[in-house]
């Protein structure tokens, strides 16, 4: 068994991340026998990952769905995980699922027979059974109001936070923005002239609702105030001012 105290080095596994994804957004594409529709507030998840569609009576993919040889066509659904905080390149991920819809009560059913997260680092195949059995970060449906609060609201805690930045990360940076949140870290935005990068901090202790979210910030708060100012934030700042 791992121990628990080296808990707070992890990060999301792919299935876990993939899972994430799928609980916060809120639209996706479909594309089933030829068909391809942008749904907005028209899906759910099962706990063990198939995702129900909630579509109108007269549209294609139910149609298609009804009209099948086989009764179950194959489909393809696409989600985006948008960065709630206006960055560049808001596209953090990409969930393709790809499988067989069942109608059920008038709704359509995805069985999940392929799964593909796409990150920055590179396209991962989720395995199915995993997926299944992994269930969304606890924060991640949380997420996009806690960013936007942190950027809009304490953006002298963002500033505060860059000083457990190595100070090479910083050079030539422009603007720092929250990216990500997780139960396992903060991540940050790194916007340069014309290049961006990610630096992800982690908490000393996996958050398992807001409350202890905000006990974790609060610890990396502290640790910054600790930490000195890095060098190229102050040399910007005395440009700035002149």
């Amino acid at each position: 068994m791992a121990d628990d105290t080296h808990d707070w080095t992890a990060a999301p596994g792919a299935a876990q991340r993939a899972r994430s994804v799928l609980a916060a957004a809120w639209s996706c594409t479909v594309t089933a026998e030829g068909t391809r529709e942008k749904l907005v507030g028209a899906h759910g998840v099962t706990d063990d990952g198939r995702v129900l569609l909630h579509v109108p009576e007269d549209s294609a993919l139910l149609a298609a769905a009804l009209c099948a040889p086989r009764g179950e066509p194959s489909a393809v659904l696409e989600f985006a995980d948008v960065a709630p905080v206006p960055v560049r390149n808001r596209i953090r991920a990409r969930l393709w699922l790809a499988g067989w819809f069942a109608v059920r009560d008038g709704h359509l059913v995805l069985r999940p027979t392929r799964v593909v997260l796409r990150q920055p680092s590179g396209a991962l195949v989720v395995d199915v059974e995993e997926f299944a059995a992994a269930e969304p970060d606890r924060l991640a449906t949380a997420e996009a109001r806690l960013l936007t609060h942190l950027a809009d609201c304490h953006a002298d805690a963002v500033e505060r936070l860059t000083r457990l930045v190595d100070h090479g990360s910083l050079h030539g940076a422009v603007r720092v923005q929250p990216l990500a949140v997780d139960r396992h870290g903060l991540t940050l935005r790194i916007e340069r002239l014309r290049t961006d990068g990610d630096v992800r901090l982690p908490f000393h202790a996996p958050a398992d609702d807001v409350s202890q979210l905000t006990e974790r910030m609060h610890v990396l708060l502290a640790q910054a105030s600790a930490a000195s100012c890095p060098r190229a934030l102050q040399r910007q700042r005395t440009d700035g001012d002149v």
